[in-house]
């Protein structure tokens, strides 16, 4: 169960957690096709866009930790 679910909607938590499992997929998804495209320039966006979804993670990590 993911783990926004732990918080009652009215949380911000809830809705920060829902898009931080979101930006987890992305990542994951962004470095698996990172190994299927030749193109430097396509490869360079994916892991772009890994590393840019990864920095928000952690600020949405932080967010609901209340750092």
């Amino acid at each position: 169960m993911p783990h926004y679910s732990w918080y009652p909607e009215d949380d911000p938590r809830h809705h920060t957690g829902r898009l931080h499992d979101m930006l987890t997929a992305v990542v994951r998804v962004a470095r698996e096709e990172l190994g299927k495209v030749d193109e430097p320039r396509a490869q360079e966006f994916l892991e772009t866009t890994a590393e840019v979804c990864a920095g928000l993670e952690t600020a949405f990590e932080r967010y609901e930790r209340r750092d």
